[in-house]
């Protein structure tokens, strides 16, 4: 890449925080024109980089430069204001108002002085949405609060895209995305690459850094371990220096499937899915494939009680069982780690402790008083074998990487023991490392008899982990394959049966 001056520098910047040592001196530059990927496992740094980028933190140690020009931002409004953007992994956006209004916050078409133009508002919103390929699918006009995970990333990604920044930064910007959205995605990239922007992206997909980037940075525990150009690594060695270990191996695993069913469904059918007969095993990992909106999240809440069950059957352990509750369903046996970790699994405002321990108080309590030691047991045994990275059991959940967020769900139901887990996109905004100790804890889980359903978007992952693969379209089962047949060619074509046949 030719000699150009770099748009943004870090120069040896540290950040700590109570008992965690965040950043140590990352120095890094960004390029016009370049995309500059940054890998590593949770805690190792990426987020705290971004935030400090984005002026939520300030550095305990070393700068920044901008254009040539020292820089210190107090806020995000600051770093916007010199035409820096950056897209979070969870989306930031006002529910109770509406795409539009979200799109041009703080900068609302006016006429009439304060009166805004609401007509020129919705107008420019949806031409915004149309230049991206997602006004089919997006009203400028609807409430934020009725978009889908996925749907609200890409209003985020149009807001961001509108202002023409010249630093566009995106966090883990395809977690909730499906294909189409994601090739989107991809072409706004190249768009902001061809206009001269820099653009820093942070992902644990590795086949997308490495085909979207120019260069790759790769951080653990706070530091710069190294930085490669394009089509001068791999997958394995980024793999192999983001975690110091060997992970070849993390999909291999032997079978546990047990004769006995622990879950018969028959003829279950919701408002979203239709006549779905399926069973799983003792020991089984049960795996759910489909593109997004094929209806397996309905299906994994309606079995958890959370969507209601318009007709069929639902057998545990042989035994009829009415679930029409979530603690009917933890009652029952089973257990539920959604897709949306921080509204649907966690108590934000509560600590590790606290949102480990919730299932299972009635075990360790007595006359309504917790035994402290015994909770304190379960705990430690469970953030110690998940390698959950918290400065303390008592430190706020919110406080928590994304990836060691979701080892805590885990946790959860590790101390619970149910029947059947079902794990909807478990390692969804999960590094490497820490996907492999997941994939790890599952077989674990099926070598002492939990049927585990595993319900996940990435392909390689569900053919790797399931002993058995279910694919959905539309809310119907449309095939299965064994571990033995299932390939993402045979996935693929099961997923779109459908649109392939008209």
């Amino acid at each position: 890449m030719e000699e150009r001056q770099p748009i943004f520098e870090f120069n040896e910047i540290s950040k700590s925080f109570p008992g965690v040592q965040a950043l140590d001196q990352v120095s890094l530059e960004v390029i016009p024109g370049e995309v500059l990927a940054l890998v590593g496992e949770n805690g190792a740094g990426k987020s705290t980089l971004l935030r400090i980028l984005n002026g939520d933190y300030q550095p305990d140690g070393g700068g920044m430069k901008f254009r040539g020009e020292p820089v210190a931002f107090k806020s995000p409004s600051e770093a916007r204001a010199c035409g820096l953007r950056i897209i979070y992994q969870e989306p930031e956006v006002l529910p109770d108002v509406t795409v539009a209004e979200n799109i041009y916050m703080g900068e609302l078409p006016r006429r009439l002085g304060p009166l805004v133009d609401w007509n020129l508002t919705y107008e420019k919103a949806q031409a915004e949405l149309d230049r991206l390929g997602v006004g089919g699918a997006i009203s400028a006009r609807a409430k934020a609060g009725t978009l889908t995970q996925a749907q609200r990333q890409m209003v985020e990604i149009v807001r961001a895209v509108k202002a023409n920044a010249s630093l566009l930064a995106l966090d883990e910007p395809t977690s909730s995305l499906g294909e189409a959205d994601s090739a989107n995605l991809f072409d706004i990239v190249e768009r902001f690459r061809q206009a001269g922007a820099g653009i820093i992206y942070v992902s644990h997909r590795l086949p997308e850094v490495l085909k979207l980037a120019d260069r790759i940075a790769i951080l653990r525990d706070g530091k710069l371990v190294a930085l490669r150009n394009r089509g001068e690594t791999t997958e394995s060695e980024l793999v192999s220096l983001m975690v110091g270990r060997d992970l070849t191996s993390r999909f291999e695993h032997e079978s546990y499937v047990q004769s006995e069913v622990a879950l018969r469904v028959e003829g279950l059918t919701t408002s979203i899915v239709t006549d779905v007969t399926f069973e799983v095993h003792k020991g089984e990992v049960l795996g759910f494939a489909g593109l997004v909106g094929a209806g397996r999240t309905d299906l994994a809440k309606a079995l958890f009680g959370e969507e209601p069950i318009e007709a069929g059957k639902i057998f545990i352990r042989g035994k009829a069982t009415r679930i029409d509750s979530s603690k009917g369903a933890i009652r029952a046996g089973i257990g539920f780690t959604p897709e949306d970790r921080k509204k649907e699994a966690l108590v934000m405002t509560r600590n590790v402790r606290e949102n480990i321990t919730v299932v299972v108080l009635g075990a360790i309590s007595r006359l309504s008083f917790v035994n402290r030691r015994k909770e304190k047991h379960i705990v430690d045994e469970l953030v110690a074998k998940l390698r959950v990275k918290t400065p303390s059991v008592e430190q706020e959940v919110s406080k928590l990487s994304g990836g060691n967020q979701q080892k805590v769900v885990l946790a959860r139901w590790l101390a619970r023991r149910p029947d059947v887990l079902i794990l909807d996109e478990p390692t969804r905004g999960v590094d490497v490392g820490a996907k492999a100790e997941i994939y790890k804890l599952i077989h674990e889980l099926a070598s002492e008899g939990i049927a585990v359903i595993f319900i996940s978007s990435e392909l390689p992952e569900v053919i790797g982990v399931c002993d058995r693969i279910i694919v959905m379209q539309d809310g119907r089962i449309t095939g299965e394959l064994s571990a033995a047949e299932a390939t993402e060619e045979a996935v693929l074509r099961l997923a779109m049966a459908t649109h392939l046949s008209e």
